[in-house]
């Protein structure tokens, strides 16, 4: 039953090569945004993982923009808060800040400095981990918070890219790997 709920979001997710600079394979989940039953699908694959491996989660925090697409659905259906990390400037009031390497260039991450509270617990989730850089910057904000990371949570693993190694001690799950 997993594995034909997998290929079903497997067989939304279409690649792109040489986007957006020559040498990269883009995987694109427009098509999994736009069909409905592979879109449920995954969001019933996502939060049967996070059901299973924590018994308890205060947040969820989704990255800019991707991130803002599962993680609302996903803190809805667990019955939690959701919680912003974006793009230098885009957030009002105190923040948290911290800069980053991407894979083609420089950048720089905000949370609220009030988004959450010493001792609660956060999963950070995102569409894509390629080299890790934006996740890892995201970690670093959330433990800045003193909230505890408990896991890093794709839709789609880059493995040649070795992101995952990057995060060091933090827990990380993907649902789909690609080479």
């Amino acid at each position: 039953m997993t594995d034909q709920r997998l290929r079903r979001v497997r067989d939304r997710v279409r690649s792109f090569p040489d986007f957006p600079v020559p040498g990269v394979l883009f995987r694109d989940i427009s098509p999994l945004l736009k069909d409905p039953a592979a879109f449920r699908t995954l969001i019933d694959l996502l939060e049967d993982h996070l059901r299973a491996s924590f018994p308890k989660i205060d947040f969820i925090a989704g990255l800019d923009s991707r991130g803002f697409l599962i993680g609302p659905i996903l803190a809805q259906r667990l019955g939690i808060g959701f919680v912003p990390i974006r793009k230098k400037g885009k957030l009002p009031g105190p923040t948290e800040s911290v800069s980053y390497t991407l894979e083609y260039g420089k950048a720089e991450l905000e949370i609220q400095s009030d988004a959450v509270e010493p001792g609660q617990k956060v999963v950070i989730v995102d569409d894509l981990l390629a080299t890790g850089g934006t996740m890892c910057a995201a970690c670093e904000l959330v433990k800045r918070l003193k909230a505890e990371v408990l896991e890093c949570l794709v839709i789609i693993e880059l493995k040649l890219l070795k992101g995952s190694e990057k995060l060091d001690s933090v827990p990380f799950y993907s649902l789909l790997q690609y080479d």
